[in-house]
């Protein structure tokens, strides 16, 4: 018999369900990302050049990891709980537990002795292990996305939700943190042996534990409201097994695609200066700005107003059918390199305080404002292009041909943004090795080296020609119901 199938979206609490896995799996892992890089090199007393080559792995093993996991999702076979569903839960209790650990170092490294061995394998031991749990999870959460989600309206609305956590998660990752920053005694001396460090020791495990706790809750969450039953009925059941040779040759396809090659090298770049921004924001605060006290409480009002407002103002831009989505785009990057620019008016040390703060406003705020808005431009034209590509494939199922290449597409994507925060963190780590990660021009010039990453992936950007406007997919989309044979139950 024939059975119509409507495009499958997103709506109410599935919606609600497949974001927060994502706003779960975010806020820890970018407690990690923020904070790691500030706890062992100013706490620990680890060498900046051993933590950032520590994270640096961690962040390519990722990429790596992601394309093996996306490939591993495109090829698993669908059974009693989905298809992509199942690797939620596999990679979760190595995720927890390093989630934990990480804040609980055995070893402090000596005062006279930065470059303690011991100190340094565990941190890259534990770091490594969280990575890969962690991207198997992601891998699985994202490639799921072009299957659930397959109009543009609605993609829109997994971005703006997804956009939000984000932000949320990003204020209540740098919140506490900075909380505990404003009742040290001395927010620039805060290694393991004086008192401020021993404030940071017992505070940091706590909230890592909380933290991970609702990591837990909110995946689990996801697992249960996404439904995968679909692939039974609309996907080929008998898959056949692919071979070493035959899983790399598919995780080659999307770096073939001279296209999507643009928009990965858009999100490489991209992804450098956030991790920047990331690895600096609270030495800047410390070292350049001399925030004390409650100093601190400035950068999380900043936070809060200007990504929200940001985030406000791009989403009602983008609600404008008529602008095109690179466009828009490449306007938001634009406004990340000009506040990145602005930054070297910091260098300047007869700014009065009053100047200074107006200026912080202005640039962090922007940068941050503009960082967590490329979301809701990034995913649907990514997801976009996995449609331009399965439509080159010789497959009247479109859901099938996307099913196969969501995987290996995005896995890609994660591949370049993990490189490319990688190549940040090593960047940053030698410029601030020794007494350079206590010095403000050098802080300050790391920062402005962002407008550069952000000029270039906006370079890019406006090579990526769309084939047809993003509106009319969905209209054939939504106006062609696909119609399917299937067997008489």
């Amino acid at each position: 018999m024939s059975e119509i199938i409507q495009p499958r979206e997103l709506h109410g609490t599935k919606l609600f369900g497949y974001s927060v896995g994502f706003f779960g799996l975010f806020l820890t892992n970018l407690l990690i990302s923020v904070f790691a890089f500030q706890f062992y090199v100013y706490t620990v007393n680890l060498n900046s050049l051993l933590v950032s080559i520590g994270i640096a792995i961690r962040l390519i093993l990722a990429a790596v990891f992601s394309i093996i996991f996306g490939v591993m999702t495109d090829n698993k076979k669908p059974g009693r709980f989905g298809k992509r569903r199942p690797f939620l839960i596999y990679g979760l209790p190595i995720w927890v537990l390093t989630s934990i650990l990480i804040w609980l170092p055995p070893w402090y490294c000596p005062k006279n002795n930065s470059i303690f061995l011991p100190t340094a394998i565990y941190f890259c031991v534990v770091i490594i292990l969280n990575s890969i749990s962690g991207t198997l999870i992601l891998t699985a959460h994202i490639s799921m996305l072009p299957e659930q989600s397959q109009t543009h309206n609605n993609r829109k609305s997994v971005a703006s939700m997804n956009t939000l956590f984000t932000i949320i998660a990003s204020i209540l990752a740098t919140l506490l943190p900075l909380i505990i920053q404003s009742i040290l005694e001395d927010p620039t001396a805060v290694k393991w042996w004086e008192p401020s460090g021993k404030v940071l020791l017992f505070y940091m495990p706590l909230i890592s534990i909380a933290f991970a706790i609702f990591g837990v809750i909110s995946l689990i969450l996801t697992f249960f409201s996404v439904d995968e039953s679909f692939h039974n009925t609309s996907l080929d059941t008998e898959m056949k097994k692919k071979s070493i040779l035959a899983t790399f040759q598919q995780m080659v396809i999307p770096a073939k695609d001279k296209k999507y090659r643009k928009y990965l090298a858009v999100r490489y770049f991209n992804s450098i200066g956030g991790r920047i921004l990331g690895i600096l924001v609270i030495p800047f605060l410390a070292f350049v700005l001399r925030f004390k006290g409650n100093e601190f409480y400035i950068y999380i009002l900043i936070s809060i107003f200007c990504k929200f407002g940001w985030f406000f103002i791009w989403k009602k831009i983008l609600e404008k059918e008529k602008q095109s989505l690179i466009k828009m785009y490449s306007l938001c990057i634009v406004s990340s390199i000009i506040a990145s620019f602005l930054e070297v008016f910091f260098l300047i040390n007869i700014l009065s305080y009053e100047f200074k703060m107006i200026l912080f406003v202005i640039t962090i705020g922007t940068v941050l404002g503009s960082i967590y808005s490329f979301r809701l431009f990034a995913t649907p034209l990514s997801a976009i292009l996995i449609y331009e590509a399965a439509d080159k494939v010789e497959n009247n199922d479109k859901d099938k041909a996307v099913s196969e290449l969501s995987g290996s597409y995005l896995g890609i994507m994660s591949f370049m943004m993990s490189v490319g925060q990688a190549s940040a963190t090593v960047m940053v780590g030698i410029f601030l090795m020794g007494p350079n990660s206590e010095n403000p021009t050098i802080i300050t010039l790391c920062l402005c080296s962002m407008g550069i990453f952000y000029l270039i992936s906006m370079l890019i950007l406006g090579r990526i020609k769309i084939e047809r406007s993003i509106f009319d997919i969905d209209t054939t989309i939504e106006s062609k119901k696909i119609s399917r044979t299937v067997a008489p139950v």
